[in-house]
């Protein structure tokens, strides 16, 4: 009879400093375990395996979306490429944080270079966002405007800083761990609240003239769930008031993840009402206008993780002793 041995899972006070979570006290997996005992373990109950599971599961759902609008009616014509180019960095980014926490714990430079994988991923979606915003969501009277045409390409270069604040957030964690966090928080938000600008003056105009748009209500519910995710990324809750008691279930972490998918799902569901909306005055985008901000994106982002692991490579693997908290 075949028989799988785990490792055993560690408290707090047994990783090192880098791998430990506010309030999280128990279910850590070793670190410098092996790929295959990093794949098992999403199947053993650790304080990772729902972090992995509510990531990697909502991705086949954005897969089977993509796959659906690309072979179905219209999917290929080129009012669809913005929203094609959007639901594939929905696909992405739950991959990338599902892969980010399966295989973080095989080394400590392997951990930080998961994450920048994933900071890249997260940041290329506010991108797909902005993508699909330009094409279906912007208000009528600004299409044209000389923000719509700067819009896009503000939206490359806050991709490309948001992947290389992210990352570079990550070599403060030690050291300054309130700064770290600041700047990892920056990173997301700021692009964010960037893409959201033709939503919030729809808000405004929606609030001055008590419409009640389902389309509106739509973005209503996706933006409360990106506040809310924002907010557990940031305060750690509930874990940080009970220390021990949302070890694995429940913790922050897990509610982020859900609340973001949440999030994701609604926005989706807004810009496919803005998009058949306005089906009939929907603008002919080219290819190039698609794959050209994605592209540089996408090379970007792989140089500043290149550029990222390489500083790894270079600087000493500290010792277990140095490593390990209050040692």
């Amino acid at each position: 009879m075949l028989s799988l041995k785990l490792p055993p899972l560690l408290s707090i006070h047994q990783v090192p400093k880098g791998y430990q979570e506010q309030g999280i006290l128990c279910g850590y997996r070793p670190p410098r375990i092996s790929a295959a005992d990093c794949v098992l373990s999403a199947f053993q109950m650790t304080n990772e395996t729902l972090n992995i599971w509510t990531h990697f599961l909502p991705a086949w759902y954005f897969v089977w979306m993509l796959v659906g609008r690309l072979w179905g009616p219209g999917g290929r014509d080129p009012p669809a490429w913005p929203l094609l180019a959007y639901l594939l960095s929905c696909c992405i980014y739950p991959l990338a944080s599902s892969c980010a926490h399966t295989f973080s714990p095989m080394s400590a430079r392997a951990r930080h270079i998961c994450y920048f994988f994933d900071y890249a991923a997260l940041s290329m979606y506010s991108l797909g966002s902005a993508l699909a915003y330009s094409a279906y969501v912007f208000p009528e009277e600004w299409v044209g405007s000389t923000f719509h045409c700067c819009y896009v390409p503000v939206a490359v270069f806050n991709t490309v800083l948001s992947t290389s604040l992210a990352c570079y957030s990550r070599f403060l964690e030690l050291e300054r761990p309130w700064l770290s966090k600041a700047s990892r928080t920056l990173a997301f938000v700021y692009p964010y609240l960037f893409d959201s600008i033709p939503l919030f003056y729809r808000f405004s105009l929606c609030a001055a003239r008590s419409c009640a748009d389902p389309t509106v209500a739509a973005h209503y519910r996706h933006t409360a769930f990106a506040f809310l995710t924002c907010f557990i990324f940031a305060t750690h809750l509930p874990e940080r008031l009970a220390p021990g008691h949302f070890d694995y279930i429940g913790h922050s972490h897990q509610v982020f993840h859900v609340c973001g998918i949440l999030g994701t799902h609604f926005q989706l569901e807004a810009i496919l009402m803005d998009m058949s909306e306005r089906q009939a005055r929907l603008p002919a985008t080219s290819l190039l206008q698609v794959l050209a901000p994605m592209g540089t994106c996408m090379a970007i982002g792989l140089a500043v993780i290149a550029q990222c692991s390489a500083q790894l490579c270079q600087a000493p693997e500290p010792s277990r002793r140095e490593k390990l908290h209050g040692q």
